[in-house]
């Protein structure tokens, strides 16, 4: 009995963590985008610091810049930190809640809506993070970046073809000639 209570209770747990953000991100340093209806959106207008990191020699990314997006990271990492002490303790709270033999619906489901608070406080810091990382490049360096994304999609983004079309659309300030 107490080994089908020990199963029940890692299976609400993992179904709470691995609905959580947090599952999701290896670390804290380096938080995924958020998912839903918005994806493509968000992949086309923001830009995930492993990708401007991957590329910044690139884009030529100035120190101020790099300074800049190292401290978006920086409070990031250490705003979640705090994020996922309190996620785990709503989320233990509410594994707690589903164990008891009879569940409370109206306190089981306002534990859910404070851990789903807790979550959109995680993907709040993480829009945050990458506002500040997009305001830290310049209008061809996004583009640049938008271009290196789309290339990494089809093949190796560093050939030299591609290399030299990103320069001859960073020198058209991101635009791409009429067809």
């Amino acid at each position: 009995m107490k080994s089908a209570s020990r199963a029940v209770r890692h299976a609400a747990v993992l179904i709470v963590v691995a609905a959580s953000p947090l599952a999701a991100q290896a670390t804290p340093l380096l938080p995924k985008v958020p998912q839903g209806a918005t994806d493509q959106l968000l992949e086309e207008n923001v830009f995930p610091p492993e990708l401007v990191m991957q590329h910044q020699q690139k884009i030529n990314l100035s120190p101020a810049a790099r300074g800049k997006i190292r401290e978006a990271m920086t409070a990031l990492q250490t705003k979640v930190i705090d994020i996922q002490w309190n996620l785990q303790d709503e989320a233990q709270k509410l594994v707690e809640a589903l164990q008891r033999p009879s569940v409370n619906e109206a306190e089981t489901l306002a534990q859910v809506d404070r851990v789903l608070s807790v979550e959109r406080e995680v993907k709040h810091a993480q829009m945050a993070m990458l506002i500040r990382i997009k305001n830290a490049l310049t209008a061809e360096q996004q583009a640049m970046l938008r271009e290196l994304r789309k290339a990494a999609g089809k093949s190796d983004a560093s050939s030299p073809d591609q290399l030299e079309e990103m320069k001859k659309l960073s020198a058209r300030g991101g635009r791409r000639p009429p067809q």
